[in-house]
């Protein structure tokens, strides 16, 4: 089964949104099966088969959530990041102010579900395959 630090080692290869294809297939090259990830405070937790899960504490100080949520703001936010134009803090930044509380990552089936502080779906997107040489 996956470690923390390996999950850790994985996403270290992310610089901006469109590494994220890439770094899924690590993850999926681990185990991952899913992951929930919270925007509110960076904490995350990653499932693998039979029940497995390794948590992640939180990563940075609390995230306000915006309320009303905002799916165009949470669109636009996604576009820029999958072009390359932010990292990782901002697309957290970007997604606390659109109203996402958290957010889901399906392996299996390769989409990426936002979620707001009322716990409704705001966005699912497919997850983009990578091709390897």
């Amino acid at each position: 089964m996956f470690t923390l630090q390996q999950i850790k080692a994985v996403h270290a290869t992310v610089k901006t949104g469109a590494d994220f294809p890439r770094y899924i297939q690590g993850l999926k090259q681990l185990g991952l099966l899913h992951y929930e990830f919270m925007v509110t405070d960076g904490s995350a937790v990653y499932f693998g088969a039979d029940g497995y899960e390794v948590k992640r504490e939180a990563g940075y100080a609390p995230k306000a959530i915006a309320r009303p949520a905002s799916t165009e703001a949470l669109r636009q936010a996604i576009a820029a990041h999958q072009q390359g134009l932010s990292d990782f803090p901002t697309i957290c930044k970007q997604a606390a102010g659109a109203g996402v509380e958290k957010w889901k990552v399906d392996l299996d089936n390769m989409t990426c579900t936002y979620f707001d502080a009322d716990g409704r779906i705001m966005l699912m997107e497919p997850i983009p395959q990578v091709e390897y040489a």
